[in-house]
């Protein structure tokens, strides 16, 4: 097995030289770094990446925990932190807590037993507090994705869920819908009640009458967190809306399917949208307006912080909020519009 000594000698240079290429310690020429990878490469030289973890005291890996892996909004994240993960030349560690607080603590602690140099986190509807009370304390920092809670002190990264729902709901508003039906699930979720603070705000500033609208949500002490067909088919019954808005991809399929049993066309008897979407989407007849998470780039960006705080543990954590995209489609007939930029009008 070939030693940072053959390396060296391949490459002409002192065994240090390797060492500053290898570990980014020091700057090294770019003729003498070309010098030294391919003598690397020549010599088949792999690095003992323990030995190397033992002493840097880091294992250049981090930990990803989802709470659903199988959603597309999800799947997508994943991608994104591996991708900004191996730019950095960090190894990843996925772990899905299938909506379970012990399963998600389960894997928290798995993988700060494997010492992970820090977490990301898209923590389980009813989390345990107090387990991110204990990350709060641990040395390996971790940083929280997608669901965002403003009165805890971390990195996080979301997306500006309260804004774009305001602003769909406010173009289907402006289009004359005044009876909606918001299938906006387990409101402990903090995408899921920015979603629907977005809606309540917006029926307010459209003048509607708040008591002509069904939000059919569930929380906290509630015996069924996901509504089911059935509670859509009821739904759809006692409010007959003109609109119907779903707020993510699973609780879009209940809504579409509740629909198809009710006999109700989109867009001839009502109007649809989703949040997150469906793979493929371009599949569907009629196609179906959806709000697209930015979910590669909040991957990428909840790194970017882990990274951050790596390098700089004293700082002042960040919560970074990025934009969605509506994407206007037959399934509400209307023209493509762009989410705002800033509030629209939020209070």
């Amino acid at each position: 097995m070939a030693t940072m000594i053959d390396v060296a000698r391949q490459a002409r240079v002192s065994v240090s030289t390797v060492s500053h290429v290898i570990n980014g310690t020091r700057h090294v020429e770019q003729a003498t770094r070309k010098r030294v990878l391919d003598a690397i490469e020549a010599t088949g030289y792999r690095q003992d990446t323990l030995a190397r973890a033992m002493r840097r005291s880091r294992s250049d890996s981090i930990g990803l925990v989802l709470s659903d892996v199988g959603e597309p909004a999800f799947a997508e994240m994943i991608h994104g932190v591996e991708s900004a993960a191996a730019e950095h030349g960090l190894t990843l560690i996925l772990a899905n807590s299938a909506e379970d607080s012990d399963r998600e603590k389960r894997a928290v602690q798995a993988l700060l037993n494997r010492r992970v140099d820090g977490l990301v986190l898209a923590s389980a509807a009813i989390s345990d507090r107090g387990l991110l009370e204990e990350l709060q304390g641990e040395k390996a920092p971790t940083v929280l994705l997608d669901r965002v809670y403003p009165e805890l002190d971390f990195d996080q990264v979301g997306a500006n869920n309260r804004e774009t729902m305001y602003a769909l709901a406010s173009q289907l508003i402006s289009q004359g819908h005044a009876r909606f039906l918001v299938v906006a699930g387990d409101l402990r979720v903090p995408t899921l009640r920015e979603r629907h603070d977005g809606f309540t705000e917006a029926v307010a500033a459209g003048g509607l009458r708040t008591e002509d609208q069904h939000i059919l949500s569930s929380d906290e002490g509630s015996p069924r967190p996901v509504p089911d067909i059935e509670a859509v088919r009821k739904a759809l019954t006692l409010s007959r809306p003109t609109a119907v808005i779903a707020s993510s991809t699973p609780l879009a399929a209940v809504a579409l399917r509740a629909l198809a049993a009710e006999g109700l066309r989109i867009p001839e008897d009502l109007a649809f949208a989703a949040f997150d979407g469906f793979d493929n989407s371009d599949l569907f007849e009629p196609q179906i307006t959806t709000v697209r998470q930015p979910a590669f780039e909040m991957g990428r960006t909840a790194v970017g912080l882990l990274i951050d705080r790596l390098e700089k543990p004293s700082t002042s954590h960040r919560t970074v909020r990025l934009k969605q995209r509506i994407d206007w489609r037959s399934s509400t007939r209307t023209e493509n519009v762009v989410a705002p930029e800033h509030d629209a009008g939020l209070a």
